[in-house]
């Protein structure tokens, strides 16, 4: 039994190949991975040697031989491939281990140029990837570390590989040479250059923030119930790399098995709750928060939301940016929920909540805040979204407000509580589907209105609602998600009592609108910038 190394990455390679030769199997490497086999004292025959043909072109051309090639594709079990190997002196070879070139870490070096990223662009590494994967009958192929212990125990235990292993690792191959090349066409259709001048590959290379071809990579975590409705099927996947603080990486630490609908509204939940710096809840139900509000802790912060809608908070999902204490676990034990998210739940609330065995509780790390626009609270860079055939990608609504950039366009001007209201009120917004109307006061959403085809139909439900739960808008803050285009959407907010506005402006009719404010002797500022989310 013979094994091929050759590997970029030498974590744990000297450790895997002194295994195997403890287990009688042949040794073959190439360049830096011989020479460091060789210096620990292993055996290893230099693919050169096998090949009698040197490495050229500055090691370009080292592996794509037929003595590499035909060792990995032969067919045991066909006469006719064995005798053409006897014919020419090849040996079999049964297991290679290959992890590529580092083209994904190099291009994600800011100074890179075209002509390093080219160079990182390995050949020979995918090619005996592919043809040991398509032998998997007969051939073991090796593309991670990880994947060392699991070889390493079945040859120990039956001195050969399962059908299933080989074959599992076979997918994981063709899996990373897929993610592979994508990374190279992701790369280089990004690039940008003047189609009348020479390319300069010494220098480092606009790139556009679209590439020519979309090449997102993501794997399967689970196939879930069903989709949103019982007659679709569905599974969730994740990015290869997803970002610290997002869903996919959450902890489900006890409850039912996730839907769906569980999923697509916890991202809702998550995503709205990590933006807050103080301690918060929010509740979503149907995609839009039906209750948010900010406490001195979870508890606080949880009665101040469910005050907001109690009717739409039954069987919705609740996110906290804070530890989940006992005190709050035993509000929540009051109330049915589906799904809760917190960066984590104290030893007493995780006992409160095994009453409520279907209760799924989500363990989630927020997010360290790093400084990068869009990374700071792992966010997505992109949001995508299909159309029929197509695909529509936008970079994320990742703009964070500053107080600064605010514009008061009224006589009177709203006074430092107003103004906090006002602020809290427009981040709740830039999570509520358009239309959106958000009433708030004192760090809690008063009133919501979301998902209307009209401004004012928004604005009136997010009155009804607020009347139906018994809370009073009078003093509030309201947040438009885009502007009023007629005087009469903010005559609505007004008549329900609220005192001082906040939207985007930009509408030819911004005059109508700033003076209606000032008829009613209201604080109104502008924010210059508009969350539509449909």
């Amino acid at each position: 039994m013979n094994a091929l190394l050759s590997v970029s990455d030498k974590t744990g390679i000297v450790e895997f190949a002194q295994a195997l030769h403890a287990l009688g199997i042949g040794l073959l490497s190439t360049g830096g991975t011989a020479k460091l086999l060789a210096g620990q004292g292993l055996p290893v025959t230099e693919v050169a040697e096998l090949t009698q043909w040197p490495e050229m072109l500055d090691g370009r051309v080292k592996t794509l031989h037929p003595k590499v090639h035909a060792g990995l594709l032969a067919r045991r079990e066909r006469p006719g491939h064995m005798a053409a190997l006897k014919e020419h002196g090849i040996a079999t070879i049964d297991l290679l281990v290959v992890n590529l070139y580092p083209f994904e870490a190099t291009v994600a070096q800011a100074a890179c140029t075209l002509a390093e990223a080219v160079e990182n662009i390995d050949i020979g590494g995918p090619a005996m990837v592919r043809s040991a994967a398509k032998n998997w009958q007969h051939v073991g192929v090796l593309t991670d570390a990880a994947q060392y212990p699991s070889v390493l125990a079945e040859l120990r235990a039956n001195g050969t590989l399962s059908d299933p292993l080989r074959f599992a690792l076979s997918v994981a191959a063709f899996n990373r040479i897929a993610q592979y090349d994508a990374a190279i066409s992701h790369y280089l259709s990004s690039l940008r250059f003047e189609a009348d001048r020479c390319i300069d590959d010494s220098a480092v290379p606009a790139r556009m923030q679209f590439p020519g071809q979309s090449n997102a990579i993501f794997s399967k975590v689970q196939d879930l119930r069903y989709g949103e409705n019982a007659h679709q099927q569905a599974a969730l996947y994740r990015e290869l790399h997803p970002a610290p603080g997002s869903l996919v990486t959450a902890e489900q630490l006890q409850g039912k098995e996730l839907s769906y609908n569980n999923l697509a509204d916890a991202d809702a939940a998550w995503e709205c709750v990590k933006s807050f710096d103080a301690a918060a809840c929010v509740i979503v139900k149907h995609a839009n928060p039906c209750g948010v509000a900010l406490g001195l802790d979870a508890a606080s912060a949880y009665r101040k939301a469910l005050r907001t809608d109690p009717t739409s908070a039954f069987g919705g999902i609740i996110a906290f940016n804070c530890v989940v204490d006992d005190a709050a676990a035993r509000q929540l034990g009051q109330q049915f929920a589906e799904v809760l998210l917190a960066p984590d739940f104290s030893a007493q609330a995780l006992e409160i909540f095994k009453a409520k065995a279907n209760l799924r509780l989500l363990r989630i790390a927020l997010p360290v805040q790093t400084g990068q626009e869009g990374k700071e609270r792992g966010r997505n860079a992109l949001d995508a979204r299909r159309i029929g055939s197509g695909l529509l990608l936008q970079t994320a609504d990742n703009q964070e407000l500053s107080p600064s950039a605010l514009r008061v366009v009224t006589h009177k001007r709203p006074g430092p509580e107003a103004l906090q209201d006002l602020l809290f009120a427009w981040k709740v917004a830039k999570y509520v589907k358009s239309n959106a109307i958000v009433f708030c006061k004192d760090g809690m959403t008063m009133g919501v209105g979301a998902g209307q085809m009209s401004r004012l139909d928004s604005a009136r439900i997010a009155s009804i609602k607020a009347q139906q739960a018994g809370l009073t808008l009078q003093g509030t803050a309201v947040a438009s998600d885009a502007f009023f285009p007629f005087r009469d959407g903010l005559d609505v907010v007004l008549d329900a009592g609220a005192s001082c506005v906040i939207q985007p402006g930009g509408s030819v009719r911004d005059q109508e609108v700033i003076d209606a404010a000032n008829e009613r002797g209201v604080a109104m500022v502008f924010s210059g910038l508009r969350h539509f989310r449909h």
